[in-house]
């Protein structure tokens, strides 16, 4: 019985570091879930959520579209007035960096933005008498993410990225520093 077990801790111990994870596989789909803040690492100053579906393709990389809120906050006297935009995208991931076991994938996206701005949700007289002249617009542009995925098991993955959004027409500020986490869950 003891060689028995010996022989099987010595075949485990040689298989076992050669077997590979099935991760980035072609036609393999995730759903993810991402917040964080805008600009600064301070909610304070606004925040942005969002859901994105992605499918791999043969190359190990993926496809992507996705649905985002993002809030900012400006400071007016004593009152804070947000800048909502709901945008949509579609882009591109291109996978450069993965450890040998597939826990780790570093990724590089671009994509095409498109969405709708508020400010002040259309409410442009102040309390004391002022009055916003930004008004709600649509905007189109562009964004580059930096991403990280921590593979928890095949299913879970944990999410670490930085982006750079560009919005042309919006009325406030047109370039909005990202950073988020959060999770995807592997649905094939």
């Amino acid at each position: 019985m003891k060689k028995i077990f010996v022989l099987f801790i010595i075949v485990f111990f040689n298989v076992v570091p050669q077997l590979s994870a099935q991760r980035y596989l072609s036609g393999m789909c995730g759903l993810q879930f991402t917040a964080g803040n805008v600009n600064t690492l301070n909610p304070k100053n606004g925040f942005h959520c969002g859901v994105t579906f992605s499918q791999y393709n043969r190359r190990a990389d993926r496809w992507m579209v996705g649905f985002e809120y993002l809030e900012k906050r400006h400071s007016y006297k004593n009152l804070n007035i947000p800048q909502s935009q709901f945008t949509l995208e579609a882009g591109y991931f291109l996978k450069f960096l993965s450890t040998p076991r597939k826990t780790l994938f570093v990724s590089i996206g671009a994509s095409a933005m498109a969405g709708y701005e508020s400010v002040n949700w259309d409410k442009k007289l102040l309390f004391d008498g002022a009055t916003i002249e930004n008004r709600d617009t649509f905007m189109f542009g562009a964004a580059l993410t930096l991403e990280t995925e921590i593979y928890l098991s095949d299913r879970f993955v944990l999410i670490a990225n930085i982006r750079e959004r560009l919005l042309s027409g919006s009325s406030v500020g047109k370039l909005n520093t990202l950073f988020g986490a959060g999770i995807k869950v592997i649905i094939n």
